[in-house]
């Protein structure tokens, strides 16, 4: 069989085993090891498997993931979560919708520190929808509302999922991070736009909460979430100002949060350990994930097949975007069926090289691709934030809830024309940094 042939049949039996559950690790550790066997020897398999073991937990760029998460953890286990929801809707609860508006305003904050889709809507789950529904908000409204904002862990910075996508394109990590800024704003307020319309159109969905509060309770409400902000502020604007590298602004991020933690008495003994578990717990899977995803790169790399599609795009007569676009759709239909770490890892190493041979940004890819996986975890018959959601909200029956999100799938849908349109939406903030 020709190295190409070799190649698919490797990137089918990834698919499969990934579709039958098996974890993403161990699918492309056994794929990559198996292919590299077959295309040249077990002595350069186990070489490979070495050399790729070491060089991803050696990697310096890489250690952002562990302190970007042990941050992330310290504050979730502090009780932020209803702190930040509480404070969103004092300013801005009274408004008509105004509940639903504060979910996504304080998903958009909690995003800034957790960089987890599934963290942030778990969390918000738990505490915003109890709250609407003691004010008669419609559940197929509420559970949307929460499953729209969920989906800002994995764009506004420090996005786990974006550290990944510069670990397996070599895409500086930095920019990548600054570079989901913008979009997870505007994308912010394109949600809580999208809620006021709906609730413009249909008043019956959410009742008016109460009256507005005082300034005095407004700013009061500040109190117990500034300091987290301020840690976000120090971390990501240090990447931005070129201060500290994103390792280092992972490390200052961790370590203040740690301290804030104990100033402000929010972390007990309870709450350290449970953080520190997690921390590892989830290190440990990415970096598995990681190690597996440089093996099968080697062996798609020795199947050739990334070099032969990249030279037939090369040799096609037809826009960029046309296969700008077949790629997308590519993406939303893997989207359906699997989570963003599996479509990263399985489509990268070939799209990717694609993608720049086309001329296009690889950094505004990096967000367009997340916007798709976005998508993805909203869309049936996978859904994983719809399903997170269900497994909170078990009352409600979960295609309501697939229902309930489509506004929010069309929304996403659009901005992600927009941004294909206009790519300095993406590029400009990284392309100030100092």
């Amino acid at each position: 069989m020709s190295p190409e042939l070799i190649g698919v049949i490797g990137i089918v039996l990834l698919l499969v085993l990934i579709l039958l559950r098996v974890s993403v690790g161990l699918s492309l550790f056994l794929v990559g090891f198996l292919g590299v066997s077959w295309l040249t020897d077990w002595s350069v398999a186990f070489s490979q498997l070495g050399s790729s073991a070491f060089g991803t937990s050696n990697s310096y760029s890489l250690s952002v993931i562990p302190m970007f998460i042990l941050m992330g953890m310290f504050m979730s286990n502090t009780g932020l979560g209803k702190d930040l929801f509480n404070a969103v809707d004092k300013w801005i609860g009274h408004f008509r919708g105004g509940l639903a508006i504060a979910t996504v305003g304080a998903a958009s904050i909690f995003s800034a520190i957790s960089g987890s889709s599934n963290a942030t809507t778990a969390t918000l789950a738990r505490i915003c929808i109890p709250e609407m529904n003691q004010f008669k908000y419609k559940t197929t409204f509420s559970t949307a509302s929460v499953a729209a904002g969920g989906t800002l862990g994995v764009l506004i910075p420090p996005s786990v999922l974006l550290i990944i996508y510069g670990a397996l394109t070599s895409e500086p990590i930095g920019p990548l991070l600054i570079g989901g800024l913008i979009p997870g704003i505007i994308m912010t307020l394109l949600f809580m736009a999208m809620i006021n319309i709906q609730v413009r159109l249909n008043p019956e969905i959410a009742p008016t909460k109460k009256e507005a509060n005082s300034i005095s309770d407004r700013f009061a409400s500040l109190k117990g979430v500034w300091p987290f902000l301020l840690i976000f502020a120090i971390s990501i604007g240090g990447i931005y100002f070129g201060v500290f590298t994103p390792s280092e602004a992972g490390g200052i991020g961790a370590i203040g949060a740690f301290i804030l933690t104990l100033i402000t008495k929010r972390l007990n003994f309870k709450g350290l350990i449970s953080s520190l578990d997690e921390t590892l717990r989830l290190t440990v899977m990415l970096f598995l994930i990681l190690i597996g995803a440089a093996l099968f790169g080697k062996f798609l790399a020795l199947s050739q097949i990334p070099m032969y599609l990249t030279n037939v795009v090369g040799s096609l007569n037809v826009s960029p975007y046309l296969i700008l676009a077949l790629i997308l759709i590519v993406y939303f239909i893997l989207g359906m069926f699997l989570e963003g770490i599996a479509i990263m890892t399985l489509t990268l190493p070939i799209v990717y090289p694609l993608i720049t041979q086309l001329g296009f940004d690889g950094l505004w890819f990096g967000i367009i691709m997340i916007m798709l996986i976005n998508i993805g975890v909203l869309t049936p018959p996978l859904g994983l934030s719809v399903y997170i959601i269900s497994g909170v909200v078990k009352d409600v029956p979960i295609e309501k809830i697939f229902k309930g999100v489509i506004p929010a799938i069309i929304t996403m849908a659009i901005f992600t024309i927009i941004l294909i349109i206009f790519p300095d939406i993406v590029t400009f903030l990284p392309s100030l940094i100092k």
